[in-house]
């Protein structure tokens, strides 16, 4: 009597190849895109009875995922990282498959690739990657070094940055950066009460204007420009991204707790309320693009947009030297919105007049 198949012999389903034979043309990406393909197949590579059929899925959101900007638009940014999640998750079911599976996976990712993941700063990405290390590096003392060593330090580096980032609010549960949270929101209402005129008081102290004689701003600003920046303007700068880039994102600092570039930005807004000099001297310093860089959704940083927004209007309120300097700044290109992208959206730059404009992705 013959057996049956087993699970690892099984072929490829006929409407899977029919589907990657699809999304090899421009024309069959953006049809697949526009019926919303990328969940479906997901849930396929979850639900995959052998590795014949998780590699052809995994091809098929490879090409889905390929060609113009435009088309990748179309998928929700969760979804990438799921992608890269359950790609992680195949290799680690392939390592388990014998010393064989495991070299060829090391030799084909360490380094270059494992570090191009480990910098997607999701703990869903970095859980699945930190057990396809272990698992090919599990009794191998060669490859334990290689990780421990000048082309492996970067990965661990990565790991271990995006496993620290502060994901809570005040309180912590470290003292320290409990008091340094705690010391920023004093610092904010101080200054928001010293708006509201109470420093007018006869023989009373204007404490911004001591704060500032000192060199508050200076700090402040400094603080910003050391922070790794919201994840949107990464996205940004990623895309035409160089070494002078990859220098300064290895120098970035985290936000120590969740919230801390929010306070720091509303520390700066009632500085700047009412201030002239305060608005002149972020001019001088160049600080103007990068409190711009704060109008944006960050999920670390919640109401982040809103402060971000509020500094502007303080930071250009009645001084021309700042609106023209606004002005005469030339958009460079554009990046992925995600509550545009839900709406069927995204922005484009007119090559004509370098001003931004909708367009429809639908």
């Amino acid at each position: 009597m013959a057996k049956p198949p087993s699970p690892s012999s099984e072929e490829v389903p006929p409407d899977l190849e029919k589907l990657l034979e699809l999304s090899r043309t421009v024309h069959g990406r953006a049809s697949l895109a526009s019926m919303n393909a990328m969940p479906a197949l997901l849930k396929s590579v979850a639900k995959a009875s052998n590795l014949q059929i998780q590699s052809s899925s995994l091809k098929l959101i490879r090409n889905l995922c390929a060609g113009r900007f435009r088309i990748r638009t179309r998928f929700d940014s969760d979804l990438g990282i799921e992608v890269v999640r359950m790609g992680l998750q195949v290799l680690g079911n392939v390592c388990l498959g014998g010393e064989d599976h495991r070299k060829a996976v090391w030799d084909r990712f360490f380094p270059d690739e494992f570090l191009r993941i480990s910098r997607i700063r999701r703990l869903e990405v970095v859980d699945p990657l930190c057990m396809v290390l272990w698992t090919c590096s599990d009794g191998m003392d060669e490859r334990v070094a290689q990780i421990c060593g000048s082309r492996g330090l970067g990965i661990v580096a990565e790991i271990v940055r995006t496993a620290s980032e502060g994901k809570s609010g005040l309180p912590t549960g470290s003292p320290s950066i409990d008091v340094l949270g705690y010391s920023v929101t004093i610092l904010r209402d101080v200054c928001a009460m010293e708006d509201q005129g109470r420093s007018k008081i006869e023989g009373s102290v204007n404490v911004v204007e001591s704060l500032l004689s000192l060199g508050f701003l200076d700090f402040l600003l400094d603080i910003l420009r050391s922070l790794e920046p919201p994840e949107i303007i990464r996205k940004s700068m990623s895309q035409g991204e160089n070494n002078a880039v990859r220098t300064y994102s290895d120098s970035w600092k985290l936000c120590p707790y969740k919230g801390f570039r929010r306070d720091i930005v509303a520390v700066i807004v009632n500085c700047l309320y009412r201030r002239k000099h305060v608005q002149d001297e972020i001019r001088e310093k160049n600080g103007i693009l990068l409190l711009m860089q704060q109008c944006v959704a960050d999920e670390h940083n919640p109401f982040l947009r809103e402060w971000g927004i509020w500094t502007m209007r303080n930071l250009l309120e009645g001084n021309e030297e700042n609106q023209r300097v606004v002005a005469e700044m030339e958009l460079q290109g554009s990046v992925e919105v995600p509550e545009l992208t839900k709406l069927g959206l995204r922005v484009e730059v007119d090559q004509k007049n370098r001003r931004a404009k909708l367009v429809n992705i639908s």
